[in-house]
């Protein structure tokens, strides 16, 4: 059987080898499947954990977690998990100590290693406190397009000094078609709530329209004083712009309603 050996010291067989080759092109072209699919944002983003988790040997779970580096009080954008202990190392990390391996390889746009997170002094708050969980070994991934970071990859495992050199190479392989799927589901992430945002906006259009020409009547003010008037009884009363212009024109109806009977 033969045996390859890595410039780490690691050994494989062939067969392991074989095996791990075919695993990452198995997720490459299931990343592909997604970049063509109607995947919503979050669904997209826990496909690509899942299949991280089977590409990358000795991963026991991964996120993928969509961050905003110019914000750093709402760093977050969005994020998946694999698994259950993922989603409570996620909070440590992003809620709790606002550290850790995948903060790290975003903002340094680089692979992080680690195996042994409970003696890590990248991370002295994280790493202790994933390690009571259990947890080990950390790989972390920046999704990288040339002009930006879109996120970072987070992979897991139990044991100590689990991912070595290898799985970092193959890691960084099954990263950068992940960032495109990733990005290209953001984008028409945003672009659906741009719309939606903008039919509600024409939905509801007449109803303000209505409310500024019942101001005007009443008042004898211009357009745009009858808006900011409008605006400043929304603030006033948190209440929704639209809301306050239903309820005006509702009124005006009653009230025309009641004077005809």
């Amino acid at each position: 059987m033969a045996e390859w050996t890595k410039g780490d010291g690691s050994s494989r067989t062939s067969e392991q080898v074989n095996a791990e080759d075919a695993n990452l092109k198995a997720g490459i072209r299931d990343l592909a499947g997604l970049v063509a699919s109607n995947h919503k944002l979050p669904e997209l983003l826990a496909e690509v954990a899942a299949y991280a988790v089977r590409a990358i040997p000795g991963a026991d779970g991964a996120g993928v977690t969509l961050l905003r580096l110019d914000q750093p009080d709402n760093i977050v954008a969005a994020l998946a998990a694999s698994a259950q202990f993922v989603a409570e190392i996620d909070e440590i990390q992003y809620v709790t100590v606002r550290e850790g391996p995948c903060i790290t390889a975003a903002l340094e746009r680089r692979t992080v290693r680690s195996g042994s997170l409970g003696g890590e002094k990248m991370w002295p708050r994280f790493g202790p406190r994933v390690g009571r969980l259990g947890v080990h070994s950390a790989l972390s991934l920046p999704l990288l397009l040339p002009d930006q970071v879109v996120g970072a990859i987070n992979l897991y495992a139990h044991g100590k000094d689990v991912f070595d050199q290898h799985a970092a190479e193959l890691g960084e392989l099954f990263a950068n078609p992940a960032a495109i799927a990733v990005h290209n589901a953001q984008v028409l992430d945003d672009a659906l709530k741009l719309t939606a945002r903008l039919q509600a906006a024409l939905a509801t259009r007449p109803v303000i329209d209505q409310a500024i020409g019942l101001i005007r009547g009443r008042t004898g003010r211009t357009v745009e004083d009858a808006f900011a008037h409008l605006r400043a009884i929304s603030q006033a009363e948190h209440r929704k712009l639209a809301d306050v212009a239903a309820q005006m024109v509702d009124e005006a109806a009653r009230s025309a309603r009641a004077r005809h009977t």
